[in-house]
């Protein structure tokens, strides 16, 4: 049975105290999550220490929103696997689209960065998607095959989570038909070995829309932005009427 993950992905959002606060509002309200199900907060680094302290013993595991490739090194701005793992971090973020945009992330080096998790013991979660653009011209498929092949090279399929998230969709309000999300989430899991990879929709996912994308029979969570900042709004994603 394919594992379903509902992850917040707080970006560049909340300070120490902040995310404590919402920890503390948020905790009593997923009591009741299934054995099958796994809510994951993905914070700044800043905060990771503290949440993961607050968080002890409860159902709600912790996720980082990069990791590098080397274990140390002259990396200025980078986060290590052991830097993560040691403050008990279970999930990594990897490859998000906002990091290849603004910060240079290739295939190549996305690719470098999910071997750099599993190799923590880390289940990285993989971001693919396709913009505007590309979506226009007809080329989802190809683009997201693509991304899928380099991106998995010599990748255990047994340890990970894939995300679709459109580029176009992230944080404009504009949600991918629910259909049409399942269909492309579909191809991506033909590409896969283990058809049993949990993949995840992102992209302005909200609690008007969630029991519509989690009714989707590829659908096995999702990744979410602005609506994981609200502990009641995060809330009402996880505990999704299906």
């Amino acid at each position: 049975m394919r594992k379903i993950v509902i992850a917040g992905n707080w970006k560049m959002h909340k300070n120490q105290a902040e995310s404590l606060a919402f920890v503390q509002a948020f905790k009593s309200e997923v009591e009741n999550v299934g054995e099958n199900q796994e809510v994951v907060l993905c914070a700044p680094f800043t905060s990771l220490t503290a949440m993961s302290k607050s968080l002890h013993g409860s159902k709600i595991k912790l996720g980082a929103q990069n990791i590098h490739w080397e274990d140390e090194g002259a990396y200025t701005g980078e986060v290590s696997g052991n830097m993560l793992t040691e403050i008990g971090i279970s999930y990594v973020v990897v490859g998000h689209s906002e990091r290849r945009q603004y910060f240079g992330d290739t295939d190549e080096t996305v690719n470098l960065r999910l071997k750099a998790a599993q190799r923590h013991g880390l289940i990285p979660i993989l971001c693919v998607g396709e913009t505007r653009e590309q979506r226009d011209a007809g080329e989802i498929e190809n683009v997201i095959s693509n991304q899928i092949k380099k991106g998995l090279a010599e990748i255990d399929q047994s340890n990970l989570i894939i995300a679709y998230e459109p580029i176009w969709s992230i944080g404009s309000g504009d949600t991918c038909e629910s259909t049409e999300a399942n269909r492309v989430i579909g191809i991506i899991r033909q590409q896969l070995d283990n058809k049993d990879v949990p993949i995840q929709y992102g992209g302005s996912v909200k609690p008007k829309n969630i029991d519509e994308i989690m009714a989707q029979s590829e659908i096995d969570g999702a990744l979410v932005g602005g609506a994981s900042l609200d502990p009641a709004s995060f809330a009402r994603l996880v505990n999704y009427q299906s």
